[in-house]
């Protein structure tokens, strides 16, 4: 067994790579997505890359999944009904929240508030108390607990979240609570808040439970059905998915705490961009995830993506560890339209996704998208798939025009327009992740992937001042790239809250030593052999007082070489950084945690051979594209035949398999040593 298969399900397309972990040998599959059951599209899309390679299934060792269910059942409502179970005063904690109004002055008048996951109906409260360090102070009346429960189960509810108050310090009552809820109701899944997240503050971490608690009959099912079609097929292999970290979990974690999988889906992208980035010796990147629906961004600076301790799915704002991660919906099937209110012309969010899709799919779709945009101006020939799929060019002509029409403008200007106001909406959403955390994105490289990423990316950089532009290799697959190239990762959180000035540092790696201990084992229980394992840890530092506080990453050595002080000095340089200035109040240390990671697969980037800088070799044939106001000529090229160091000048136009890369006049790219097309301005 020698291969490792990534496989990323997005809203148009199921990406699929195939990985010989002996040779560094990769092949590549793009199946239609089926959104009334993903697993077949899946299984479709095995069948084909395992004939395509001359691979017998059983072969594959590893399959390294990323998806968006969890994603889904939190947008569409569709998560479990849930029944909370509380300590006696705290029924109304998801109706309180925060008491916060997101928006401006009038918000708490226009705001539609969401509808809690867990309804004021399914919510119960039960004797028994813990105080805030972990001592019983009222114990639990086990009868009463049994009649709550009795009433959940009767009421029809579909998961149980058990989140009592003071339990991130001792887990005694809600484990016992655990357990006559299984006694009691054994088919329905319990979520306990002190494993799912042991930290201080009680809406959060109720919130948190609830989440898991939601998505966790869907997901169970969609997985244990995914591993079973998978074992008929004859996939024996490890199943493992992507957390929203970045890391691996296996299948078995990802049904117990699928609140950890809620960004799967985005994560995938820059793991991808990641490795990308390792073997073309970029350190600092941005990245451009442009697909079917929606584009997603992010920031790795000195090759490590940046980290949130909330994971945001719509409305819902919960304590998970993901990558810093921003989606608008601008991607390839954004619909375009004119308000007859304004006149003006929109892009998005609404999108024609992968049924009916954009009109030059040919699959029933009416009105204009960015892809038809896009085949307007020339920017993408008719043949996509390497000429196993047609666009249908005159039915994009005849949707763009509608737009034209409307605007009273001509047809290039209007197909023009709608690119130009997707590409601004992409660059807002990469000024978020620079400019607003404090980062100049001229010091960074942009990578553009997913099926309409290079398309885009030579614009967007010019928008930016990030160059070069990045077209990887198989963008179009880079989404199941990282999925097959990341590593196994877990953590775990323990609150602290302490005052710097009376923590030692010796009691701090105490406390961390024993987290690492937990999350090692983990790891161990998942097959992951000790020697394989590494440790890193995080704190999140405030000044006392503060209501938010900072994540940092430190490792054991540098904890125990720098002390307390180092830490309180990367918090002063992380603060000044992110608000610009610092304060003299003391310093609290609020939340530890440890994490584990598994080995990373040393999965080589095969090297092109070398050329003589020119790609005429490569050119497969004329084009004519609209650019800056008028026809112009450009050259088709087709990426499998270019070479190391090939230059092709602006405007042109690449394509492969899954995507296809624009290059702007007055632009030029470069073809590096492991396949890259790098754009810089000419």
């Amino acid at each position: 067994m020698r291969y490792r298969l990534g496989v990323d399900v997005g809203g148009t397309f199921t990406d699929l790579l195939l990985f010989d972990n002996e040779t560094g040998e990769f092949w590549r599959e793009k199946t239609p997505s089926t959104p009334a059951d993903s697993s077949e599209g899946i299984l479709t899309g095995v069948a084909s890359i395992t004939q395509e390679a001359g691979v017998d299934p059983a072969e594959i060792e590893f399959f390294l999944h990323g998806t968006t269910v969890a994603t889904n059942a939190v947008l569409e409502g569709k998560g479990a009904r849930v029944g909370l179970i509380v300590t006696e005063g705290y029924r109304d904690i998801m109706q309180i929240a925060r008491s916060f109004v997101p928006g401006g002055l009038a918000a708490w008048i226009v705001w539609p508030k969401p509808e809690p996951l867990a309804a004021l109906e399914d919510t119960i409260t039960i004797a028994g108390r813990m105080d805030a360090d972990g001592n019983e102070v009222r114990p639990l009346d086990e009868d009463q607990v049994r009649a709550q429960l009795r009433a959940l189960k009767d009421a029809g509810v579909e998961a149980i979240t058990v989140s009592l108050i003071n339990s991130y310090v001792n887990g005694a009552h809600e484990k016992r609570v655990g357990a006559i809820a299984h006694e009691t109701m054994q088919d329905i899944p319990v979520s306990l808040s002190h494993e799912v997240l042991p930290e201080m503050q009680e809406y959060e971490r109720s919130l948190s439970t609830v989440a898991n608690a939601s998505v966790r009959p869907v997901v169970g099912k969609y997985v244990s059905n995914l591993r079973d079609k998978l074992h008929a097929s004859g996939v024996t292999g490890k199943l493992s998915l992507l957390r929203s970290d970045g890391g691996l979990m296996s299948s078995q974690a990802a049904e117990e705490h699928p609140v950890n999988i809620l960004m799967s889906g985005p994560a995938g992208g820059v793991t991808g961009a990641l490795w990308v980035a390792k073997n073309a010796g970029f350190k600092n990147i941005l990245t451009l995830d442009v697909g079917g629906t929606s584009t997603d961004v992010a920031l790795i600076e000195n090759l490590e993506p940046r980290r949130v301790r909330t994971t945001e799915v719509g409305h819902l704002s919960v304590r998970a560890s993901s990558l810093d991660v921003k989606t608008v919906g601008a991607g390839g099937g954004s619909i375009a339209y004119v308000p007859e209110l304004t006149g003006a012309l929109r892009v998005g969010p609404e999108s024609a996704g992968a049924v009916p899709g954009p009109v030059a799919y040919g699959k029933g779709g009416e009105q204009p998208t960015v892809t038809d945009a896009n085949v307007v101006l020339g920017y993408l020939p008719e043949d996509l798939l390497g000429g196993s799929f047609k666009l249908d060019r005159d039915g994009a002509r005849r949707a763009v025009q509608t737009i034209a029409d409307a605007l009273d403008i001509g047809l290039m200007d209007a197909a023009r327009g709608i690119i130009d106001i997707v590409n601004e909406n992409m660059f807002g959403a990469l000024r978020m992740i620079s400019v607003q955390q404090g980062y100049d994105p001229r010091h960074f490289a942009l990578m553009g992937f997913g099926g309409a990423g290079p398309l885009h990316v030579n614009a967007v950089a010019k928008l930016m001042g990030s160059w070069p532009a990045i077209s990887p290799v198989s963008p179009g697959v880079l989404c199941a790239l990282g999925d097959a190239t990341t590593r196994m990762r877990t953590e775990t959180a323990r609150s602290f809250s302490r005052l710097a000035t009376e923590t030692r540092v010796e009691e701090l790696v105490a406390v961390l030593d024993e987290m690492a201990a937990q999350t090692h084992a983990e790891l161990t229980e998942d097959g992951i052999p000790e020697s394989h394992i590494t440790s890193a840890f995080e704190v999140d530092v405030r000044y006392a007082g503060q209501a938010f506080e900072v994540p940092l990453t430190i490792d054991p050595e540098t904890l125990r070489s720098e002390g307390i002080d180092g830490i309180l000095a990367r918090f002063d340089a992380e603060h000044r950084r992110l608000f610009t200035f610092n304060m003299d109040t003391p310093h609290e240390i609020v939340n530890l945690r440890a994490v584990a990671l598994g080995e990373a697969p040393q999965l080589p980037a095969a090297e092109l051979a070398r050329g003589d800088g020119n790609a005429d070799a490569a050119r497969i044939g004329d084009h004519t594209v609209w650019m800056d106001g008028k026809q112009q000529d450009a050259g088709i090229y087709h990426r499998a035949e270019l070479k190391q160091g090939d230059t092709i000048p602006g405007p042109a136009i690449i394509t492969e398999m899954d995507s296809t890369t624009l290059i702007e006049t007055g632009c030029v790219a470069t073809i590096d040593a492991v396949g890259n097309i790098l754009i810089t301005p000419a």
